[in-house]
């Protein structure tokens, strides 16, 4: 595993991750995907919803819209809870995530636990600090041509509040048996107030997120089978290792305000061990708030038993940034060949931009082109993910592909226009066989 400066060089280097704004000297807390990072972003969504919703019977999927009716945040207790705690250098007037310039301190911390730490200012070094403040993160606009009070709204700050308020039209269109799922994809939006750690934490940001519908009797067992189900997800198809995967059993200080169970599960990223995913145990509290607020039943009847309750949840969710790093400082890693130091990404082959990438030894000889320009249609037909690279010698290209991750690289030579073989070279050993280009 690199740096975190490594991999966010590699990121702008290779055109996977850029700076928003970039042009106009960037934005704090945004971020573009490049060329190469929206295929292994998407490579990303795309297992994870195959994995969780294509796979099984019990899972429904909705898009449901970014703004939503004010109501939704007043029923689920953002707008009173969801803040952060904010406290200003009366020095240099910054301002930080209290909880996050201190050790061993929770949301909840005083201004009073806070000063009697001596936290020196991390951008003058001083310690003069002012009173801590709870800071609301949901970003308000404005809908319609009358900037008032009733006109307010809010980007969503999590995909969750679309699922709740889908649950009763998937119920009625559906009617699906208890325990079922609804799993969701798509932007969030969080005014941190101070961003940080690269793609880690920032104010716009895609999450992955499933409500599970249970009978409140079966919580606790489908939360361990989700818990396990999520770990597999992570070490099977993320390819992320199990020794780097923590569990966290979140202590009720510092549990979201509507959860009675949550386990963080946790990754050591370059810059330590940070928040990968969270499973919590919402139980009733969103279908129950939003009964109350909307006036129109949340209840579920058995259709074999005939009883009827409000189902209780459990929430898998997972930040697709979070993720995507994860996969990166997974699969960064530095050795040597023939003595001389390599960079490569060592990603699963389930998720490299690129599966392959087709080459002419020689760019200059039209009859190597023209053959590999063969190879390169037969295999972009055959695996869709493929890549055409002409651009200096033979050995640039090779490092440069195993930068970017991409698991063979296939060679035109003269030998092909007598045999037909090509040379395939192994991303990882950098070792090189011939085949014959048909059977690739």
């Amino acid at each position: 595993m690199g740096k975190l400066d490594d991999i966010v060089s590699l990121c702008k280097r290779r055109g996977f991750i850029f700076p928003g704004s970039d042009v106009y000297g960037g934005m704090a807390g945004t971020w573009d995907f490049g060329p190469l990072g929206v295929i292994l972003k998407k490579k990303i969504e795309n297992s994870w919803w195959d994995f969780f919703v294509e796979k099984r019977e019990d899972m429904y999927g909705v898009d449901a819209a970014i703004l939503m009716n004010p109501k939704t945040w007043v029923a689920s207790g953002h707008t009173d809870t969801f803040s952060d705690p904010l406290v200003e250098c009366k020095n240099c007037h910054g301002r930080f995530r209290a909880d996050k310039i201190a050790d061993s301190i929770s949301e909840s911390v005083t201004t009073e636990e806070f000063q009697k730490l001596g936290v020196k200012c991390p951008t003058c070094g001083k310690s003069d600090w002012g009173e801590i403040r709870q800071f609301n993160m949901m970003f308000s606009t404005h809908v319609g041509p009358i900037t008032d009070d009733s006109s307010i709204a809010y980007l969503r700050p999590e995909t969750a509040q679309g699922i709740f308020t889908n649950y009763k039209n998937v119920v009625d269109t559906f009617y699906p048996d208890v325990p079922f799922g609804i799993a969701q994809q798509g932007k969030a939006f969080r005014n941190e107030i101070s961003p940080r750690d690269f793609i880690l934490r920032d104010r716009e940001c895609s999450q992955m997120e499933i409500e599970y519908f249970v009978h409140p009797d079966t919580w606790e067992e489908n939360f361990e089978k989700l818990l396990e189900i999520n770990h597999a997800f992570l070490e099977d198809v993320m390819g992320i290792s199990k020794e780097k995967i923590h569990e966290l059993e979140v202590p009720a200080e510092d549990r979201a305000h509507y959860s009675k169970r949550t386990v963080d599960i946790e990754y050591d990223y370059p810059n330590g061990k940070e928040e990968l995913m969270g499973i919590a145990y919402r139980t009733d509290f969103d279908l129950a708030n939003i009964a109350r607020e909307s006036g129109k039943s949340m209840e579920y009847r058995d259709k074999n038993t005939g009883e009827v309750y409000i189902p209780h949840v459990i929430e898998p969710s997972i930040g697709v940034e979070r993720l995507f790093l994860a996969v990166l400082s997974e699969a960064y890693i530095e050795d040597e060949i023939d003595g001389s130091k390599r960079v490569l990404l060592k990603l699963p082959e389930n998720l490299a931009p690129y599966k392959y990438c087709v080459s002419p030894l020689l760019k200059n000889k039209p009859e190597l082109v023209e053959k590999a320009r063969e190879v390169y249609d037969i295999l972009r037909a055959k695996y869709g993910n493929v890549t055409w690279d002409d651009s200096g010698n033979i050995g640039k290209r090779y490092r440069k592909q195993d930068e970017i991750g991409t698991p063979k690289c296939v060679v035109v030579d003269f030998d092909t226009l007598e045999d037909g073989t090509v040379t395939v070279r192994d991303r990882d050993t950098a070792k090189q066989v011939r085949v014959k280009a048909g059977e690739i």
